[in-house]
């Protein structure tokens, strides 16, 4: 793709924990979806900011924390899967995709009265298949996506070993250890995204 742009580029396979580029060399860098699948996030993103020139843009996506029941289910299953094979994990999550569909095709609301802080859950009316994905256990569904694909998706939630989510909070933290200020932070109930420049 950088060829049909006619834009020059070069291509790095290095440890994300010791790029081989000067400090202070780099005047962008992009990370969609990376950091929260290394040993540290902050670690990493400090690693990453040695890297950029005074006043150089950091864009970058982390995995935000769900309720508490969804991640300490999120836990669990990646606990479950860690000493599994590949396809041993793919195979062991059809389950959990088939129960996605499930839910899905039902299309069914529910409509939750209150918050209940207790357990991170807000109120108001969703989706059962949303309500349960966001709040106890992912497992996706998408009317547009075939039991394959979904169960790709879940794999690929619940597969890497390391698998970070953090707070807007503890996010904003690492930004200031690594010498960033936020200037942008846009919280979802995925992710968290980052714009943020070099302070020194």
């Amino acid at each position: 793709r950088f060829k049909e742009a006619e834009c020059p580029a070069e291509f790095i396979c290095s440890s994300l924990m010791d790029v081989p580029l000067a400090d202070a060399s780099v005047d962008v860098i992009f990370s969609e979806g990376v950091l929260h699948h290394t040993d540290s996030t902050k670690e990493a993103l400090c690693a990453l900011s040695r890297l950029l020139r005074p006043g150089g843009t950091f864009l970058f996506y982390v995995y935000a924390k769900k309720a508490i029941t969804r991640e300490f289910v999120d836990d669990h299953i990646r606990d479950q899967l860690k000493g599994m094979s590949n396809d041993e994990a793919w195979e062991a999550l059809y389950p959990l995709t088939k129960l996605g569909i499930a839910l899905g095709e039902l299309n069914v609301t529910l409509d939750v009265p209150d918050d209940i802080p207790m357990l991170g859950i807000k109120k108001g009316p969703m989706p059962l298949q949303r309500f349960l994905y966001w709040n106890f256990f992912k497992a996706f569904y998408s009317p547009e996506l075939d039991l394959e694909e979904m169960n790709h998706l879940n794999f690929d939630w619940y597969r890497p070993l390391n698998c970070h989510r953090h707070s807007k909070e503890e996010v904003l933290d690492f930004c200031q250890a690594a010498g960033l200020k936020a200037e942008r932070v846009h919280v979802e109930e995925a992710g968290i995204t980052v714009c943020a420049r070099k302070t020194a």
